[in-house]
């Protein structure tokens, strides 16, 4: 049995959301439809019916008192339906509560390599940013502002991405599908955070944008997790216009806390033009 943690204090209010999100018809209970129920979703004696364990033992779970054995954790996952995702946030919040080391806690400045610094320089045809675990914004190219914001007029403090996206009218005015972007900028941040919760940069974070926004607020009770590398967004800018945009994430080796994030457009596109149009706004500046 394990003592009471933040890892399985969090673990359980995971599996309790999760349960609320699903119906006894997705998991194969014959419920009567006219059947009341008190609460949204399974109830705790249907998930332990569904796992084979009693009800107590699955409370204990939920309330943080108890950390599920394997053969448990599979049906768990199994029933409560958990996407590849989900699942590693659950063995990473398991790891941590079972006593491998946290993470060391983030600085607000990482120190970038010279190498990384020459290579943004370069990189001028393309949007390029370095970010930190948390989405702080460490080093940037001239591109990259002008396609977002002027990075460097903004406070170091304050330069973090996600934080951007929710507290700067400039930033969020750049994403005409924002709520999309804020609500996957939360579930990341959620994410990173299984893999040390007490984290006080990370609590700062939390704590100023639940106060600053109702809507962080709510979709960080609701502990959605997403792991992304890859993707595609649309950006509006105020100059050269709409623009659909590939973006790619690589990890620095040897510093699991930096990845260089790098946007692109499809060649010939129009998108492409309209970047290749904000270069040439810059070199006229």
């Amino acid at each position: 049995m394990a003592g009471a943690s933040t890892e399985l204090r969090e673990l359980g209010q995971f599996f309790q959301h999760r349960r609320a999100e699903l119906q006894p018809h997705q998991v194969g209970l014959d419920v009567p439809a006219a059947e009341r129920r008190r609460v949204p979703g399974l109830r705790r004696e249907e998930i332990a019916q569904l796992v084979s364990i009693s009800t107590d033992y699955y409370t204990r779970i939920e309330q943080g008192r108890l950390a599920p054995s394997e053969p448990v954790l599979a049906a768990l996952e199994r029933n409560l339906r958990l996407d590849d995702e989900q699942r590693d946030y659950v063995r990473t919040l398991l790891a941590r509560s079972d006593g491998q080391p946290p993470r060391e806690p983030a600085r607000r400045r990482r120190a970038i390599r010279p190498q990384i610094e020459r290579l943004l320089g370069q990189l001028d045809n393309v949007p390029a940013l370095v970010f930190s675990r948390y989405l702080d914004i460490l080093a940037w190219n001239d591109l990259a502002a002008a396609l977002l914001v002027d990075f460097g007029t903004i406070p170091e403090k304050d330069r973090n991405y996600i934080r951007l996206v929710f507290t700067n009218p400039e930033m969020r005015a750049r994403y005409p599908e924002w709520e999309q972007v804020a609500r996957t900028c939360v579930a990341v941040l959620r994410m990173n955070a299984a893999g040390n919760p007490t984290d006080p940069a990370l609590s700062r974070l939390v704590g100023d944008l639940s106060l600053y926004s109702p809507d962080f607020g709510r979709w960080w009770a609701e502990r959605r997790v997403a792991h992304q590398n890859f993707g595609t967004k649309t950006v509006a800018h105020p100059e050269v216009g709409e623009m659909s945009l590939d973006w790619d994430s690589f990890q620095q080796a040897g510093n699991e806390d930096q990845q260089l994030v790098i946007w692109s457009a499809e060649p010939g596109s129009e998108a492409a033009a309209r970047l290749e149009r904000l270069k040439e706004l810059i070199a006229q500046r």
